[in-house]
């Protein structure tokens, strides 16, 4: 790992794209939404369009709105508290975070009405609010909450890299930064594969082990 890459932060990126899996995959589970990224639920509200399943045309793009909103709010959370260096800016958005999912579970588990609907606003926005809140590390840019982008720029990175006629591959030398990358991959997908069997055993309470996970990396931060 790169000295100038702080371990706390190293170890946060990878417990927050656990839990990005985790909530993504739990809520596509629970409610057939995604709540951690756009493009699935744009083309999941296509397919509901097609099919004239107005309810699911509604979740998808709820989630789409709130997760938006979630990013841009945790902006305006953090703003005004920058003047008070000592505060803890990332464990506040993460306290929100553990209570909208807390509150998202007990929603679905209370078997009202709206409790779906519901499920997928406060999963969206938390998730959200993540995504806006933790977007650096080591220098590089990453994303907790979906992998697109992380792909992306792994494939470009590395063919960039075996494809360089100026450097002989004998010389090459590993990039740490693409090492983390890998890294925050693995932990996503491990998360998603941890959250789908979570709430296929426990069901709406399954939800609850991702506000689990926050609360150690919230006393990690407040502490470090």
């Amino acid at each position: 790992m790169l000295s100038n890459i702080r371990q706390a932060d190293t170890w946060l990126s990878f417990g927050l794209a656990f839990v990005g899996g985790y909530g993504d995959a739990a809520s596509f589970v629970l409610a057939k939404t995604f709540t951690g990224h756009v493009t699935g639920n744009l083309v999941l509200a296509a397919i509901a369009v097609a099919a004239r399943d107005w309810r699911a045309v509604l979740e998808h793009f709820s989630a789409v709105v709130t997760f938006l909103l979630g990013i841009s709010l945790s902006v305006v959370i953090v703003r005004p508290l920058k003047a008070w260096p000592s505060w803890p800016l990332l464990p506040t958005v993460m306290g929100i975070e553990v209570i909208l999912i807390v509150a998202a579970s007990f929603a679905l588990a209370s078997d009202s009405a709206h409790g779906v609907e519901i499920f997928v606003i406060f999963v969206s926005l938390a998730l959200g609010l993540q995504n806006g809140a933790f977007r650096r590390v080591g220098g590089i840019s990453v994303h907790t909450t979906y992998l697109t982008g992380m792909i992306t720029s792994l494939i470009s990175a590395e063919t960039e890299k075996y494809a360089s006629e100026v450097i002989p591959p004998s010389v090459r030398v590993h990039d740490p930064k693409i090492g983390l990358l890998y890294e925050i991959w693995i932990a996503f997908v491990l998360g998603a594969g941890i959250g789908a069997a979570m709430v296929l055993h426990f069901k709406a309470l399954g939800m609850l082990g991702a506000a689990v996970l926050l609360i150690p990396l919230i006393l990690r931060e407040v502490q470090s």
